[in-house]
């Protein structure tokens, strides 16, 4: 079977849908009945080839980047246009089964032009879900009937959580909408063995420094949460446009010694980062499924988190769900973890059984079921 997958971005650009698609692949190249090709882009100009595996060749094309982890609009039509040209001309020079695309938009526009003749499916990752991104407000009005057109023509549309396709069943009732979660790899990301933490609670961010991440939010709650007693530190991994913003709201609130912005840390580093803190914690507006979260999940991390998509599919006896932004709460959901050595453990041993539940290989499976319902 041959599958010419789209991603506008990709590691190392992006964020969790660059990071799910190449985690995927690294479970396609175990499948020598499977020929893939990858059309997304790269930081530098003109097109570059990459073999990721014997199976599996990557099309990066070249575009003016000004910030690898925050997407401008005008990079946004920049790739489609640039990329618009290699998507017909590797059409024309290849015999696909099907295509495969990550978000419905932009990418999925390519494959809806061609659907006369090459079937595709999508994968809804969360800004492609009118609705999901505040700043794309007017762009989801503007452009609903687009996007009605490029899901009903989809031979399948796959959500990466239960809440994002709630979410997309609210713009398209009719349309079923399965969801395929994201996975995590088990054996790289494991708890450490502990107790109750020390002092101070380390606090762990991961995503990019954007606006939806609400990471402003976070270090207001560790302000207060200092004022009322607690110990604590917030180690913030990630790079985006916010970075100098975040930097000023921690020293206008005279946290900046319980604030510490770690940067980007590299992939194979990042199992360690997990073991060396407490507790994991997320403010996000929306999410898809946060690989974040389920990598702190798998990692024996208490989550402390807003009411997100993703989130009641990882979070049960293993955190806390503060269901709006709230400062006080947050507190005292940290509180909670930290005050019970027990607790601590129990949640701690409960994440780990809810992680047992993801593989990126079983996630490769239903890919590959419905690509052969597709087919046939």
């Amino acid at each position: 079977m041959k599958i010419l997958m789209l991603n506008y971005e990709f590691p190392p650009i992006g964020g969790g849908a660059g990071h799910a698609h190449r985690c995927l692949l690294g479970e396609y190249s175990r499948n020598k009945n499977l020929h893939v090709d990858v059309l997304t882009s790269g930081c530098g100009p003109g097109l570059v080839k990459e073999d990721f595996a014997d199976n599996i060749r990557i099309y990066k094309v070249g575009i003016h980047k000004k910030n690898l982890h925050y997407w401008r609009k005008l990079e946004v039509v920049e790739w489609l246009f640039k990329a618009r040209r290699l998507y017909f001309r590797l059409l024309g020079e290849n015999a696909y089964d099907l295509s495969h695309a990550f978000f419905a938009f932009p990418t999925g526009w390519l494959c809806y032009k061609t659907a006369n003749q090459l079937p595709y499916i999508l994968s809804l990752r969360g800004s492609d879900v009118p609705g999901y991104n505040v700043r794309l407000g007017l762009d989801y009005k503007l452009m609903a009937g687009l996007f009605r057109r490029i899901w009903s023509g989809a031979s399948l549309v796959a959500a990466n959580s239960r809440g994002l396709s709630e979410l997309a069943k609210q713009f398209m009732p009719d349309l079923d909408i399965p969801v395929i979660p994201n996975g995590v790899d088990m054996n790289g990301y494991h708890p450490r063995s502990s107790t109750l933490p020390g002092r101070p609670i380390n606090l762990l961010s991961v995503g990019r420094l954007i606006s939806r991440k609400r990471i402003d939010w976070l270090i207001e709650a560790v302000g207060l949460a200092v004022r009322e007693g607690l110990d604590i530190r917030l180690n913030i991994v990630g790079d985006g446009n916010l970075l100098a913003e975040l930097q000023k709201k921690a020293a206008d609130m005279n946290v900046s010694n319980r604030v510490v912005f770690m940067g980007l840390v590299e992939r194979r580093q990042m199992p360690e980062v997990y073991r060396a803190n407490d507790i994991f914690v997320m403010a996000s507006q929306h999410e898809g499924m946060s690989n974040a979260m389920l990598e702190a999940v798998a990692s024996g991390l208490p989550v402390v988190t807003t009411a997100c998509e993703g989130a009641q599919e990882l979070i049960g006896d293993n955190g806390i769900i503060v269901n709006y932004p709230d400062s006080r709460g947050f507190a005292a959901a940290i509180k909670t973890i930290t005050s019970d050595t027990e607790k601590y453990k129990a949640m701690s041993n409960a994440g780990r059984r809810i992680a047992e539940k993801f593989s990126w290989s079983a996630v490769a499976d239903r890919y590959i079921q419905y690509y052969e319902r597709v087919v046939r």
